[in-house]
């Protein structure tokens, strides 16, 4: 069981690698790197010798090789192959322990499923030319299968106090909500990435002049559809400015729940482990915000906008863990 437990250790580690190179390859504008899947203009790997950009020309004569992008895409992709093949060996592993109950069977079969699901959204996501609506679910996707991993390899190792703490009781139904309102926002977080509205509004912390009345929150949601393909985005600037100027007003309204939620479970549990998990949970949602301003101010660099992303994960898995905790222990 100790080999089983390192392995899903190194599957969150590995897990926290592919979301931040997903991250970073759309981020980067990378995700149609390679146009067809899961090769990269035909080949395993991204084409580089003569003969093979000339094949490559005649499958994709309308598109020029870059050998920078294409490998961003494919690396992403190896690695997520990778994760794949780690999450199959734990669901595996566990269910040949099924019959002693050393380890969950359940959630590593739903581990095993989410995957494969996130490899079809994978393919969906250049086959459909960034369609927002696929980017978003992929993205969502990825931060399912990390959350999932995480909770598995808590299940394995966490503690449990002696009695359990009567004061938490009461409060995991408001910590499933809180976890609610941060998996909503990263939601808004991937519609905006996924329709490349991040630079519509550079200003803070406002969008420019006239900020309320290009608002429309009708606008938000819109599916964009019939276009060849969606990179760089295809929504309206106004529609754009809306989606990124909600995203902002749902981060504050998220961190006042949050902070709120956490509130009320320090002041009436007596855990010190669960006091300890609402501070995890407060650090890393200011680390976020403080992010997110940066990313303004500073006019949206690649590395603060990556460091966003990632901090992201942070912020669900630390929640996670508060939430786990709560049930677990009461």
């Amino acid at each position: 069981m100790k080999s089983y437990h390192k392995l899903v250790f190194f599957g969150c580690i590995f897990a926290f690698i592919v979301v931040g190179l997903g991250a970073y390859t759309r981020l980067s504008d990378s995700g149609l790197g390679c146009p067809d899947w899961p090769g990269c203009y035909g080949f395993l790997t991204v084409p580089s010798e003569e003969h093979e950009l000339a094949k490559a020309e005649s499958y994709f004569p309308s598109l020029e090789v870059d050998q920078g992008k294409a490998w961003k895409e494919m690396i992403h992709r190896y690695f997520a192959g990778m994760l794949g093949i780690i999450i199959l060996l734990i669901a595996i592993l566990a269910f040949k322990q099924r019959q002693h109950k050393l380890a969950p069977v359940k959630l590593p079969l739903l581990l095993l499923v989410l995957v494969v699901f996130q490899a079809a959204l994978g393919m969906l996501t250049v086959t459909m030319n960034l369609q927002p609506l696929i980017v978003m679910g992929h993205l969502l996707g990825g931060f399912s299968i990390i959350s999932l991993m995480f909770l598995l390899y808590i299940r394995l190792t966490s503690e449990r106090i002696p009695g359990g703490d009567a004061g938490a009781k009461p409060f995991y139904g408001l910590s499933l909500v809180a976890l609610g309102f941060i998996v909503s926002q990263i939601a808004l977080g991937g519609w905006l990435a996924a329709n490349y509205a991040a630079s519509l509004c550079a200003d803070f912390p406002l969008c420019g002049a006239n900020t309320f009345e290009r608002f429309s929150f009708s606008s938000i949601f819109q599916l964009p559809d019939g276009h060849a393909t969606y990179e760089y985005g295809v929504l309206s600037a106004e529609t754009r400015m809306s989606i990124h100027f909600f995203h902002r007003i749902w981060a504050l309204v998220t961190a006042f729940v949050v902070f709120w939620v956490g509130l009320r479970i320090i002041k009436n549990c007596y855990s010190t482990a669960i006091k300890h998990a609402v501070y995890h949970v407060w650090a890393v949602l200011v680390c976020q915000i403080a992010l997110g301003v940066s990313l303004i101010l500073m006019h949206i660099p690649l590395n603060v906008a990556l460091m966003h992303n990632l901090t992201a994960v942070l912020l669900l898995l630390s929640s996670v863990r508060l939430a786990y905790l709560l049930r677990s222990k009461c």
